[in-house]
C-alpha cells in the first residue's frame, strides 16, 4: 500500500528556485522508497496564511491523506503582520490540516520557519530583529501543533548553520537548495517512518 501526502505551504514548500523533484515533500517521497505517492502540494513562492487559507478553498478537497504537512508563516512576518494575528490564521490552517489527514492528529506535521535574515539577502537588514520574530512565530508553531497533538518538526537551526553556505543556496541568494531541502526531508521522512 502507497500512502497519499498533501503539502500546505509557501516558497519553502513548492522549492522557489529548485526543480520539483529537489523541494522537501518530493524529496521525503524519494527517501520513502515507494511508501508514499507523489505528493498533493498547495504552496506559492509569497503566500501569507490568510493567502493559503484561500488556496485551500479554491482547491476544493473532497478527500483526506495519510499524511499532511504544513510550514507557512515567514511571508507574515517579512510583512511586518502582529503576530496575534499571525496565531489566529496559523490555528485555523492546523485545524484544516488535521481534517485533511481525517483527524488523525498524528499524521500532521508542522515543519518550523526558517530564518531568511541568515541569508545572503539580508545583508543590510536588521539580521537580530528577524531572528528575534521568527522565533516567536515558531514558537507559536511549535504550542499549537504539540497542543493539538502533531508532531513539530524544527528545522530552523540546522538551515540557520547552512543558511549563508552557497551549497545550501538557490541561486537567489534566499532560498535553500535542494542539498538544504534534503536535510529536511530526512527529518519528516523519519518521523512518517516511525507511523508505518
Amino acid at each position: 500500500m502507497r500512502y497519499s501526502y498533501l503539502a500546505l505551504g509557501d516558497s519553502y514548500t513548492i522549492g522557489e528556485q529548485v526543480l520539483l523533484s529537489e523541494n522537501f515533500p518530493n524529496k521525503t517521497v524519494q527517501l520513502l522508497n515507494g511508501l508514499i505517492e507523489a505528493p498533493l502540494i498547495i504552496a506559492t513562492t509569497g503566500w501569507t496564511t490568510d493567502e493559503l487559507n484561500n488556496a485551500i478553498d479554491a482547491a476544493k478537497i473532497s478527500t483526506t491523506y495519510d499524511i499532511v504537512s504544513l510550514l507557512i508563516g515567514v511571508n507574515n512576518q517579512y510583512r511586518g503582520r502582529p503576530i496575534d494575528n499571525f496565531a489566529t490564521e496559523f490555528e485555523q490552517l492546523l485545524q484544516r490540516a488535521i481534517g485533511f489527514a481525517n483527524h488523525k492528529v498524528d499524521h500532521v506535521f508542522v515543519l518550523s520557519i526558517p530564518d531568511w535574515g541568515v541569508t545572503p539577502f539580508a545583508e543590510g537588514k536588521d539580521r537580530t530583529k528577524i531572528a528575534t520574530e521568527i522565533d516567536a512565530y515558531n514558537k507559536v508553531c511549535e504550542t499549537y501543533a504539540l497542543k493539538a497533538g502533531a508532531h513539530y518538526i524544527d528545522i530552523t537551526a540546522s538551515q540557520r548553520a547552512d543558511g549563508n553556505k552557497v551549497e545550501y543556496l538557490a541561486a537567489d541568494k534566499l532560498h535553500p537548495s535542494g542539498k538544504e531541502y534534503h536535510k529536511w526531508a530526512e527529518q519528516l521522512a523519519e518521523s512518517i517512518k516511525k507511523l508505518y
